[in-house]
């Protein structure tokens, strides 16, 4: 099982609207297939393995990190793949929560005569599908906030200078994790100071996630470079309800009206409508206001930092613009993991309810 969460996790930010799952099938001991959802969510795991493993898959047991399907969409059930295939035991690690499925997969397999164990890695399983089972239970996509800082917590100096506070490592590893989530967000403020491309770069990737912006009054510059680009790789602009499209007709990009709240673009909703469009995780490079409001909103699932040695001061830009008042117990976010990289200091937070 551990091998196909490992598989599964090469199709994080390729699959969705589908989850990235992963399936080994072993036969006397020996693995004789494998695979993970591929690009588009299809074809499936399962589907990939039994090609792979052929006629040994007779009377041998597939690892599954979750749950087979049970409904036909664009590819028939795995679950009837694997009764037709002549596999002897299924061991998965969740249960689907789609509807559609929701125990149809596993109740199939039974009937068929085939031992199911559930339940195997169950923890990790959540951890690396938390966002589609979001997407799936909350109908919103995972959020990872990103915020590169000082070491007091700034994002910029007096004089508004922010390129660059950390080092060409903890960049990349930016890019890293840009790769591995669905879409890549940030505010109108941040786009308007930095003029951001937002993809990933310098890594050899094949695929390239969503851009985001978060612009309520539609003040994206046709110039920008994003609006430029967004017929290489799609830029979504979710904005408010009274704003004028004209200004962005004909450049390629996608306008997603969302609600507003207090003459801003409200948060929830927006996480709501990249939802129902499939969107399973997101990672936010916003500024201080959205990163904020996140947080705020209780919308930030996971919390990534990056501590260089500057030292801004009082009249820095705070990386979280004020919050109502937090209370001190329980925390919201709870260390996973800290590292040093380069000369910077990563550290990576997550909710409770996401620690395997």
């Amino acid at each position: 099982m551990a091998h196909a969460l490992a598989l599964a996790a090469r199709g994080l930010g390729r699959t969705w609207p589908n989850p990235a799952v992963g399936c080994v099938i072993l036969q006397g001991g020996r693995i004789v297939g494998r695979g993970w959802t591929q690009p588009g969510g299809r074809p499936h795991a399962e589907r990939m393995a039994l090609d792979q493993a052929g006629p040994l898959a007779r009377g041998g047991t597939a690892y599954v990190t979750l749950e087979p399907c049970a409904h036909h969409g664009r590819t028939p059930p795995c679950a009837d793949a694997l009764v037709a295939a002549g596999v002897a035991r299924v061991v998965s690690a969740l249960t689907d929560p789609d509807p559609r499925v929701s125990g149809q997969g596993h109740a199939r397999l039974r009937a068929a005569g085939i031992a199911v164990t559930e339940g195997l890695m169950a923890a990790q399983a959540r951890a690396l599908n938390a966002g589609f089972l979001s997407r799936v239970t909350l109908g919103r996509p995972m959020v990872t906030l990103k915020l590169a800082m000082s070491v007091d917590g700034r994002i910029a100096n007096a004089a508004g200078e922010s390129r660059w506070i950390t080092g060409p490592q903890a960049r990349r590893a930016v890019h890293a994790m840009r790769a591995t989530h669905d879409a890549v967000m940030a505010g109108i403020g941040t786009v308007l100071a930095d003029d951001p491309d937002l993809r990933v770069r310098d890594l050899g990737v094949s695929h390239q996630p969503l851009r985001i912006v978060l612009d309520t009054h539609l003040r994206l510059p046709p110039g920008s470079r994003l609006a430029c680009s967004a017929g290489e790789t799609p830029v979504w602009v979710c904005h408010g309800p009274a704003a004028d499209p004209a200004a962005l007709a004909g450049t390629g990009v996608r306008l997603v009206p969302c609600a507003e709240r207090g003459g801003r673009i409200h948060l929830k909703d927006v996480l709501q409508a990249l939802g129902r469009e499939g969107l399973t995780r997101i990672f936010c490079e916003g500024g201080g206001t959205v990163a904020a409001a996140l947080v705020e909103g209780g919308l930030a699932d996971r919390l990534v930092t990056f501590h260089a040695g500057h030292a801004f001061g009082a009249g820095g830009t705070p990386g979280l613009a004020a919050l109502a008042a937090v209370p001190l117990d329980p925390a919201p976010f709870v260390l996973d993991r800290a590292s040093a990289v380069g000369p910077d200091v990563l550290a990576e937070w997550s909710r409770a309810y996401l620690r395997p």
